[in-house]
């Protein structure tokens, strides 16, 4: 036991001290090293199952990942691209930011799974997939080829497969595993065949090629094809709708995986569609299809959100919002907003997953001192007074940062910042007022910084898609505050969103017709009445 233990010392003391003198030697690759100790991670935990402390393995290796990632906040000043290991790898402004983002979070929620999982029995495995989910991040934000993007992208899924079937004795668990499964069979499908058709117009595998072709030649049919071919797998990789019920599903895994999922996990797929802005920019079928779609998961998921009453359920029908949000950033050319809206989404679900305990008692408080509706007027003077903030804003700025329909769809999204609750104090409302005007006044003001960041990132808008967008947010607005304004009268309505507009029931049968699997612990356990299984697999 003590040979073990001094040999596993030993070890990481030498890729520790690898890793410290290659980081000094070659700083530009600093980023890719990252890879390095997570993968060590992985295969220590994965081959010595008599370990037992996995998290004197984990901790040191993750942290010594996240040092390895810091350069990369600042190696992209010049909103220039790296090349790592020239058509392979590639180090991006963005990429850098969202790698130092992605192991930061990943370090404290393997921190706070030690403390979670004390005294599970399988922690060693839940350290070691950990590790590989965090690994392939690493190397799939730096792939500059189709190859490396699929297998990391791929390996990504076969990791999490491990975290999210922890308690493997759940059946509902097992099934929505099952489900991602599908969809990310279905997704690499797409990819492979998005890899060939660029690969047959371009003659490389390289994204820089591909983009370098692009920007001279345009798009030929073989491209524009491929273009919808990736943006199909994004969104099954993004849980957008008609897919989104394993993520809703899977809160039957331990709170940090769905903290790491909903923080780091889903959103590679708009952080890909960013990657990808040279060839969406020339693919408007491929767009629409984005607009089409992220509008719609945005809409109609938030609708549902409004429904739940658990904490953590409404969290994830909120990441299936604003997760169909960004795909809709993506498809309209706002590719700027749609990599702030990925990092600050990333730390706002990664803490409110991580204190979720915290809201179920500040909820209960709430509900204590009574829930009061709220007043007509400003239901409808809101989104004019945001407007107004951001209009303010921009002339403030001396430059026009986004077009006209863009205002009108951030205003429409902040609006309830506005709100005022009836039954309170002048004093009360006074204070409200000012407290919505300065927090949509710091969200103009975080969107207008972000386009001064160097991320290396160029802005495309369409206004048709714009108009249509607009539409689509005016009309969820509009229940929403139907909602608060006169419930009674969506009463039909709360019942068809409460099932989910029955969705994923739909996605479910289908997905056990297409690919049979035993989702129960054993064919000898009782199976679950349909009470139990609509309790479960319907929303909560």
């Amino acid at each position: 036991m003590y040979f073990t233990e001094h040999m596993l010392r030993r070890t990481i003391a030498i890729v520790f001290t690898l890793c410290i003198e290659f980081m000094t030697a070659l700083p530009a690759f600093l980023p890719a090293v990252a890879v390095v100790p997570l993968a060590v991670s992985a295969l220590i935990l994965a081959t010595r199952k008599s370990l037992h402390r996995p998290w004197r393995v984990f901790m040191p290796l993750s942290v010594l990942a996240l040092i390895a990632t810091l350069p990369g906040l600042w190696s992209g000043a010049d909103t220039q691209a790296t090349q790592v290991w020239s058509g392979w790898l590639v180090l991006t402004p963005l990429a850098g930011s969202v790698a130092v983002l992605v192991q930061f979070l990943g370090t404290v929620i393997g921190s706070f799974s030690s403390r979670y999982l004390e005294g599970e029995a399988r922690q060693r495995t839940y350290a070691a997939a950990l590790s590989g989910v965090l690994a392939a991040v690493q190397l799939l934000l730096l792939a500059d080829h189709w190859l490396v993007l699929i297998a990391a992208w791929a390996l990504i899924g076969v990791a999490l497969q491990h975290l999210l079937c922890f308690y493997a004795e759940r059946p509902f668990a097992r099934l929505a595993a099952h489900k991602k499964r599908l969809a990310d069979r279905a997704a690499d499908v797409l990819l492979l065949a998005a890899a060939l058709l660029a690969w047959s117009s371009v003659g490389s595998g390289s994204l820089t090629d591909l983009f370098a072709t692009v920007s001279q030649h345009g798009a030929d049919t073989a491209l524009q094809l491929c273009a919808l071919c990736l943006a199909l797998a994004v969104i099954l990789r993004t849980a957008l709708l008609p897919v989104h019920g394993w993520l809703i599903q899977v809160m039957e895994a331990p709170t940090p995986v769905s903290a790491l999922l909903h923080a780091g996990v889903v959103n590679l797929g708009g952080f890909i569609l960013i990657r990808f802005a040279p060839l969406l920019d020339h693919a408007a079928a491929a767009r629409w299809l984005l607009v089409a779609l992220g509008l719609a998961s945005a809409v109609l998921a938030g609708m549902v959100m409004l429904t739940r009453i658990t904490i953590k359920v409404r969290l994830a029908w909120s990441t299936a919002a604003q997760m169909g949000f960004m795909v809709l950033e993506c498809g309209l050319g706002m590719y700027t907003l749609a990599a702030l809206h990925l990092i600050g989404h990333s730390l706002y679900k990664a803490h409110h997953f991580l204190s979720a305990s915290s809201a179920v008692r500040e909820t209960r408080l709430r509900m204590l001192h009574g829930v009061h509706g709220m007043h007509a007027a400003p239901l409808l003077a809101a989104p004019v007074l945001a407007a107004a903030i951001l209009m303010a804003l921009q002339l403030a700025h001396g430059a026009v940062a986004w077009p006209w329909w863009w205002t009108l769809l951030l205003a429409l999204a902040w609006a309830p910042l506005l709100w005022l609750a009836r039954g309170v104090s002048a004093r009360t409302t006074a204070t409200q007022i000012i407290a919505g005007m300065l927090m949509v006044a710091a969200l103009g003001l975080a969107a207008l910084l972000a386009h001064a960041l160097p991320l290396g990132l160029h802005d495309a808008p369409n206004t048709a898609q714009g108009v249509v967008a607009v539409i689509g947010m005016a009309a969820l607005y509009a229940c929403l505050a139907m909602l608060q304004w006169h419930p009674h009268a969506l009463a039909a309505w709360q019942r068809w969103s409460y099932a989910g507009f029955y969705v994923d029931e739909h996605y479910t049968r289908l997905a056990l017709r297409l690919w049979p699997a035993q989702w129960t612990v054993a064919p000898t356990t009782t199976a679950p009445s349909p009470a139990a299984i609509w309790a479960v697999v319907s929303p909560q």
